[in-house]
């Protein structure tokens, strides 16, 4: 009998249970996690924002803090070597930062960069990522994003508007972050999000009614179409149509057409408001508002963002059963998020205290007691067979095409 060939590794399998806290550093850890594992990726780093912060005493997050200002001292230079290697673009982009914004602003992106590369990794071919940020960094993160996720896989700069604003002396004052939404490639999953419809909006253009419900009418002629349209007679009018002539008579044969004045009218469609899935949301979040003490998901957590806000961001660009990754995971909403829509979740962060949050707020906002993993360890790769070092470019480059293999055979 042949000897048998050796099993190849399965891509996109994780190799961690479902509800990981992981207590370290973000870099290390996701350094041992399977690539193309992940779905979905949201990241609230630090901002550069030259704080440091921490919760307040007595709060349920009282002990979280980390540091906000950044100098070369906070990056490995091989960080930067290894930039140089595997995206030189990226390494000019630094230079000229240095240049215009000095050693805080190169010393953060280095940070980010490195970190950035890795999750690129472990997101699936339908895997997307947001990045959560303000404005005084987000141009420069931008260009990072668009090296490392080609600028061809950028979707949307979100802004979101946080009601509340800065003290601002001299200038306009600041009220929205950043969010920059990017694919893994073409084949991102994107559900969508929306918001309810307005009352007088609906009073106003869902003003038919049938045996099957409210609705409102919709052309299906047009003057031009992207790509054109479809010229034939439909009910005695010519015209360019939006749809092609067997898909015309389908939508009729479903009882889809509606044409006033005994058929003196141009036909047009009926938009029933029970199949509405509501107003589509842009690309302003300004329906979101921020966590104020009032709250009561809100715990202390210096930065601590809001439930809906991720919410929104998990229904849109992920399914039911999906794998979740926060790697600066803070008080966990993104994995609280998560949890609720029925994802599956991983969150990273440099505190132990996240895993504490992360079980008193399973417990107190979701209802259900704490049954995932705290783990402080590295995780070791099976999807490689042999874990390669990263402390030689040859080893890093040859680890990266191993991975760009397991990935193009996904």
């Amino acid at each position: 009998m042949p000897p048998r060939k050796p099993t190849a590794p399965r891509v996109g399998s994780p190799n961690w249970a479902n509800q990981t806290i992981w207590t370290g550093d973000n870099l290390d850890i996701m350094r041992g996690m399977n690539s193309a594992s992940e779905d979905l990726i949201y990241l609230d780093p630090p901002f550069n924002s030259n704080h440091n912060y921490a919760a307040p005493i007595g709060s349920q997050a009282a002990g979280a803090a980390f540091k906000d200002t950044w100098g070369l001292d906070d990056i490995n230079l091989a960080w930067h070597g290894e930039i140089k290697h595997e995206y030189p673009g990226l390494y000019s982009l630094l230079t000229v930062t240095r240049e215009i914004h000095g050693d805080s602003m190169m010393s953060y992106l280095i940070y980010m960069a490195i970190r950035v590369m890795e999750m690129r990794r472990l997101l699936k071919p339908t895997g997307s990522l947001y990045l959560h940020c303000d404005p005084y960094a987000s141009h420069y993160l931008k260009l990072l994003l668009d090296t490392l996720f080609a600028a061809r896989n950028y979707r949307n700069e979100v802004v979101w508007r946080r009601y509340g604003s800065h003290n601002d002396a001299q200038r306009y004052r600041r009220v929205h972050d950043v969010l920059l939404f990017y694919g893994r490639d073409n084949g991102r999953t994107w559900n969508g999000a929306w918001n309810p419809l307005d009352p007088d909006y609906v009073k106003q253009a869902y003003r038919h009614k049938d045996d099957r419900g409210r609705y409102r009418t919709a052309p299906l002629h047009t003057g031009g179409l992207s790509g054109g349209g479809y010229g034939y007679d439909f009910r005695g009018f010519t015209r360019t149509w939006r749809y092609s002539e067997e898909r015309m008579h389908e939508i009729e044969a479903a009882g889809l057409i509606a044409q006033a004045r005994n058929g003196q009218g141009v036909p047009e469609r009926k938009v029933y408001l029970h199949d509405s899935k509501g107003r589509p949301v842009a690309d302003i979040w300004d329906d979101v508002s921020p966590l104020t003490g009032q709250h009561k998901e809100r715990v202390g957590y210096p930065t601590q963002k809001p439930v809906v806000l991720l919410t929104r961001i998990v229904r849109a660009s992920s399914n039911a059963g999906d794998m979740i990754l926060d790697p600066f995971c803070g008080c966990a909403t993104a994995c609280i998020a998560a949890e609720m829509e029925g994802r599956e979740w991983v969150g990273i962060d440099i505190s132990e205290k996240a895993a504490d949050l992360v079980r008193s707020r399973l417990k107190d906002e979701v209802g259900l007691f704490y049954q995932g993993a705290h783990r402080e360890d590295i995780p070791a790769r099976t999807d490689l067979g042999k874990v390669i070092p990263y402390n030689h470019a040859d080893n890093r480059a040859g680890s990266h095409a191993a991975d760009q293999r397991l990935l193009e055979a996904a």
